[in-house]
């Protein structure tokens, strides 16, 4: 059985079944915004490795960083120990995330975070004697993992874990706000508004997305709706958390999400972007009120201990990966990319079968009107050498903010020209099978 065959049999991968629905490629290596295949192809990387990779691959400084931490101290339990690669880098999250987030919490990965956030909310309420308050409200349209806790604050209908719907802690589900970055969002903040007042006495916390719904469907809304937020969680007596996993490190043009609505939340979360790819680290970070509160009650302790918590290798890199980000002319690379993507998409205003394409920051998305085009869209762009991962009639991009400009230019190029395609060809298959039909009404 060849490597391939016995991946395709044994071995799941994200959102699969076995044997594997599609092929997958056999990755030999990356570097910069390439990936190199087995069979000698390379693909210019659309998507960052799930926007985690945003310096590219293969970066001197940060393996450099990585091999420095790996001859001292590749792991350690952070149960009574502690390293300097995990206060340095909690020094340098705390400088520069919204002031006032001075507590930290190492998490495994995003969903680990979001779940460490969720149990940190409930056991305020409690050591603040407000036991009542067990319940979260989140967005329709919403994603924030594939853990339990976090499932059941991820859309409970239109999103991937509606199968488990019976199964999860059933909570409260606001309107997600209305698409785009020029919409109004008055009203949504009078519907928002409405839940707060019904169901504030038992909600903990609101949980959100930053400005971008992302696995929901890459929508984008104003800052003003944020702003809005923070206010009714203010009012309401609600603990607010900003899920920055894949909007923090830059990725909208602000550093973290947060900073277009001037606002701290009570508690964040850090992923993806934060170790640039290389290996898998999170962070939720909260106020000192909160933690303050939990220390000065029965029983006091934080009940939450992962066996790589504030694993030393992941925390080096992340620390030189962030590092390297903020001495990096990153804004003006998200701008670039934000500029091409606009320009390249424009010729698909108008397209028959495109239903919007939006920018926002180094994110750029073309929505289709129909599903079930995906796969093909991604095979062309293939056939092109550009790395796509579409999911239902989203295809976007989410590059590496240091792509090289040619490689950004014929990224977006293939992107139109592969959606074109597809489209194009659908609509003749639909035209011929109304033929057809046409013809066997007469037979």
């Amino acid at each position: 059985m060849t490597n391939s065959n016995f991946d395709r049999q044994h071995i799941w991968h994200p959102y699969n079944k076995l044997p594997s629905l599609q092929p997958q490629f056999t990755v030999t290596s990356a570097s910069g915004c390439h990936i190199y295949l087995d069979n000698g192809e390379q693909l210019i990387d659309a998507m960052s490795s799930w926007w985690s990779a945003i310096h590219g691959y293969n970066h001197p400084v940060i393996n450099q960083a990585a091999k420095n931490q790996i001859e001292k101290l590749s792991h350690i339990m952070f149960g009574g120990f502690t390293h300097q690669p995990a206060i340095d880098l909690a020094k340098l999250l705390i400088d520069i995330t919204p002031s006032g987030l001075d507590k930290i919490f190492y998490a495994d990965s995003g969903s680990i975070a979001v779940e460490v956030a969720l149990k940190v909310c409930l056991q305020y309420w409690k050591s603040a004697n407000k036991p009542a308050k067990t319940k979260f409200m989140a967005l329709k349209r919403a994603y924030h993992g594939d853990t339990f806790g976090a499932m059941s604050v991820c859309d409970p209908d239109e999103g991937m874990h509606n199968l488990f719907k019976p199964n999860i802690m059933q909570n409260i589900f606001a309107p997600a706000p209305q698409s785009g970055l020029a919409i109004d969002h008055q009203q949504d903040l009078v519907t928002l508004e409405n839940l707060f007042k019904v169901h504030h006495h038992q909600l903990a916390g609101f949980i959100l997305e930053p400005l971008v719904q992302g696995a929901g469907g890459m929508h984008f809304y104003r800052p003003e709706y944020l702003t809005g937020a923070r206010e009714l969680c203010d009012y309401y007596n609600v603990l607010l958390i900003a899920d920055e996993i894949a909007t923090g490190f830059g990725r909208t043009g602000k550093l973290f999400a947060c900073e277009w609505a001037n606002i701290t939340p009570d508690i964040m979360c850090l992923g993806k972007g934060l170790t640039g790819g290389y290996m898998t680290l999170a962070a939720m970070l909260c106020t000192d009120k909160i933690s303050h509160t939990i220390s000065s009650a029965n029983p006091g302790l934080l009940m939450h201990g992962p066996t790589f918590m504030g694993n030393p290798l992941a925390c080096s890199i992340a620390l030189a990966s962030t590092k390297l980000l903020l001495d990096s002319p990153w804004q003006d690379n998200v701008t670039q990319i934000n500029r091409v993507l606009t320009d390249q998409f424009s010729s698909l205003k108008s397209f028959k079968g495109v239903k919007d394409i939006r920018v926002f920051g180094a994110i750029g998305v073309i929505e289709l009107e129909q599903d079930g085009l995906g796969s093909a869209i991604q095979q062309v762009a293939i056939e092109m050498g550009i790395w796509l991962r579409p999911f239902g009639r989203i295809i976007y991009t989410m590059p590496a903010y240091n792509i090289e400009i040619e490689q950004l230019n014929r990224l977006a190029k293939v992107m139109v020209e592969a959606v074109k395609t597809v489209l194009n060809q659908n609509q003749q298959k639909q035209t011929n099978d109304n033929k057809t039909e046409l013809v066997n009404q007469f037979v």
